[in-house]
């Protein structure tokens, strides 16, 4: 018998929603149950394995079972924005952020842990090429314009994520911010650094500028903030820290001037 579209939209709507959550979902009418329960272990099993690969740590930290029990409940409750499934560890981050209800058992560092595991997967799938990023690979980075990797991301979180596992579980955030420098070089490797408030300041001064802010005139508005009474001192400690973040690929060079 042809179905009208009504009819193959509602068993369309029917078993979505049994393969989503067959525990309390009717299944659709007409379909053999053996092929429902292979639609249903393919569809979670492919959605299970990419969230454990893409949050190794977390899974960790989880029993099987309450590992389970959240993807699950991810898929169950939490509507994605994408169609692309490379984007689902995104959707994961934002549904721990502003959908998944507060449960007292789970650790109170799992959101800032699931975003720090995204920036690794979403650094390894950017479609960038830092070579094609026009730079003067060897400009003076005080008199010149440092260029900030597109392939960088500057975080701060209330706990050190880059240090949770098995064996440390901290409960409470300690009294200083983690600052992490997670970015890609050009051997197409993710890596972090650890690195402070004031590193972190000078690169989003740097990126604010677009390539227009040079390293002495970024340096100069890091020693009015802190109101630090050796400017030259700061000047030459940036000059070594632009150079190390140069080193390794977080600064690329300065920018290149198009001619009037």
């Amino acid at each position: 018998m042809r179905l009208t579209l009504q009819q193959t939209q509602t068993l369309q709507t029917q078993l979505t929603d049994y393969i989503r959550d067959p525990a309390s979902a009717r299944a659709p009418r007409g379909i053999e149950q053996r092929r429902l329960n292979i639609y249903r272990d393919l569809f979670f099993g492919n959605v299970e394995g990419f969230m454990r690969r893409g949050f190794p740590i977390i899974h960790q930290l989880f029993s099987e079972q309450d590992w389970q029990r959240l993807i699950r409940d991810f898929m169950l409750n939490y509507q994605c924005n994408t169609p692309y499934f490379t984007k689902i560890t995104e959707e994961f981050v934002r549904y721990l952020q502003s959908e998944r209800p507060t449960v007292v058992e789970e650790p109170p560092f799992l959101q800032e842990l699931a975003h720090y595991e995204w920036v690794e997967v979403a650094l390894d799938l950017a479609d960038i090429d830092l070579d094609d990023v026009p730079v003067d690979p060897d400009g003076d980075l005080l008199e010149q314009c440092p260029v900030v990797s597109p392939l960088l991301m500057s975080l701060a979180y209330r706990f050190p994520v880059h240090r949770i596992g098995p064996s440390f579980q901290p409960q409470e955030p300690p009294e200083e911010a983690s600052y992490l420098l997670v970015y890609r070089n050009r051997k197409d490797q993710v890596q972090f650094m650890e690195g402070n408030a004031v590193t972190a300041r000078m690169l989003a001064l740097l990126q604010a500028g677009e390539g227009d802010t040079t390293g002495r005139r970024m340096l100069g508005q890091i020693a009015d903030e802190l109101q630090h009474p050796n400017p030259e001192q700061v000047l030459e400690s940036g000059r070594k820290t632009l150079n190390k973040l140069r080193s390794l690929d977080i600064i690329l060079g300065t920018s290149i001037r198009s001619p009037d």
